[in-house]
């Protein structure tokens, strides 16, 4: 090969050649014909490329095969080179559609590899018919190889930053309608399910508000920060994010070969539900940050990074929502504590419930709210819980403090047992029943008829409860 017939080396990858000038010109040629057979064999052999080749889909088809086919020509004449920038928009657009139509990039990458075959067949009938050598033979292969592992990779690159703006788009949806639910002052049902219908968020019957601890800190040790971080009563935090995994863009596998020929009409890209994405970078109001160390299940709403995160799950009353393992270990390591399953219209409600108990429960535990409900209503009114309890023990006030903890407990015993007798007592004390007996005689000289009037029983059981003894019988 002498230097006017021959392109100038490559600077890049090491993959590309030198070859002779006229070998681009053959290969120009059999790039007539061979779209329409790599065309031909995808819609043969790939099912997702079956449909008819009609209106938008046929063209666009047609137009990555044509380009891809006519670039790496153009490649091989130059002797490499970057890909042209003016083409790269028709290979992201392949990206961009396999997502817009609900597919993973394996149908694409799938046609990447036979387009690639077929066209490799036909070229190497080219380099033989000008009697290539084997090794100018093998560096025509590699050169096909380079090119299509960098064509796929545009596509993926391209499927992939429409998957984060499809995600981003959805998350500050799914922000504005959790914001939405758990406002003080709910909207009207209208804009309500419109932002539902926004969000790809079918409105359930029931939810239960669930009320999270701090992001814990790394080397902070085990555990977050106990109560007393959300704020006091429950009161309504700033606008919440979503929750949900972040999508993950696929990848190219092993090698590939030229030619793609696939696609689909080029519509903006779209979240998996069907609807049109905006680019995160073009929102100016885009949703505080909440990326999900660990996924979540995708029908939950959450906030996990604001100074107030919660989480709001739906149709929690079958159990199973609720036991799912991504939510049991996010419950565990936040101290979550899940507020009783109400109607959607009583989110918020759910919510505060949730962080109340939370505020006043011990730390690093996660509980349910449903499960306290008299505690709840003990700490809707302390200053009057206190009352109450003033004067209702002060029969023990006079006693020193290990007998005072000793009788009030025995006290809540005896008022949360069936029948309040001292067998009962020293079961459910693990004590003597002599000892049970002797007490039960002391809190009758101290209270009187109270320990028979409904009225003050309810109001003792509720003075202990919101204010239990500090050490064990």
């Amino acid at each position: 090969m002498n230097g006017s017939d021959t392109a100038a080396m490559p600077s890049f990858g090491g993959a590309w050649a030198v070859f002779p000038q006229r070998l681009g010109d053959e290969l120009r040629k059999e790039n007539r014909t061979l779209a329409a057979e790599i065309i031909h064999e995808i819609r043969r052999q790939i099912p997702e490329f079956s449909r008819p080749l009609s209106g938008k889909f046929g063209a666009f088809i047609r137009n990555g095969v044509e380009t891809a086919l006519a670039e790496f020509v153009d490649r091989v004449g130059e002797g490499g080179g970057e890909l042209d920038a003016r083409r790269l928009p028709v290979y992201r657009a392949l990206g961009r559609g396999e997502l817009a139509v609900g597919r993973s990039l394996d149908a694409l990458q799938a046609a990447y590899r036979l387009g690639g075959r077929v066209a490799w067949r036909r070229y190497a009938r080219v380099a033989r018919r000008l009697s290539l050598g084997t090794e100018a033979v093998a560096q025509l292969a590699e050169t096909a190889f380079t090119h299509i592992d960098e064509i796929a990779a545009e596509s993926v690159a391209a499927y992939a930053r429409a998957q984060a703006d499809a995600a981003g788009t959805l998350g500050r949806r799914r922000h504005r309608l959790l914001t939405l639910l758990i406002a003080s002052d709910p909207p009207a049902s209208d804009a309500l399910e419109q932002a539902a219908r926004d969000a790809e968020w079918a409105l359930p019957e029931m939810v239960a508000g669930v009320a999270l601890g701090p992001r814990r800190v790394a080397g902070s040790g085990a555990g977050a920060a106990g109560p007393g971080t959300a704020p006091p009563g429950g009161s309504q935090p700033p606008a919440p994010g979503t929750g949900g995994s972040q999508p993950t863009a696929p990848g190219t596998g092993g090698s590939q070969a030229p030619a793609p020929g696939t696609g689909g009409p080029q519509p903006p890209a779209c979240t998996p539900g069907g609807q049109p994405a905006a680019s995160a970078h073009d929102d100016a109001d885009a949703a505080p940050t909440s990326t999900l160390r660990k996924p979540l299940p995708q029908d939950v709403l959450a906030e996990l990074d604001g100074p107030a995160p919660c989480l709001l799950v739906p149709d929690p009353g079958s159990g199973t929502r609720l036991a799912d393992p991504r939510l049991h270990r996010l419950l565990h390591e936040r101290s979550g504590v899940i507020g009783p399953v109400v109607p959607l219209a009583q989110a918020a409600d759910s919510l505060r419930w949730a962080r109340t108990l939370r505020e006043h429960g011990p730390a690093d535990t996660h509980r349910e709210a449903g499960r306290h409900l008299p505690d709840l209503l003990l700490l809707a009114d302390p200053a009057l819980v206190r009352l109450m309890a003033t004067r209702r023990l002060a029969p023990l006030a006079d006693l020193t403090p290990k007998q005072r903890s000793r009788l009030a407990h025995t006290l809540l015993a005896h008022l949360q047992s069936p029948h309040g007798s001292a067998p009962e007592l020293a079961e459910r004390l693990d004590i003597h029943p002599q000892t049970a007996r002797q007490r039960l005689h002391h809190l009758q000289r101290l209270f009187g008829p109270a320990l028979t009037d409904p009225d003050a029983r309810f109001e003792l059981e509720a003075a202990l409860r919101a204010k239990p003894p500090e050490t064990q019988p």
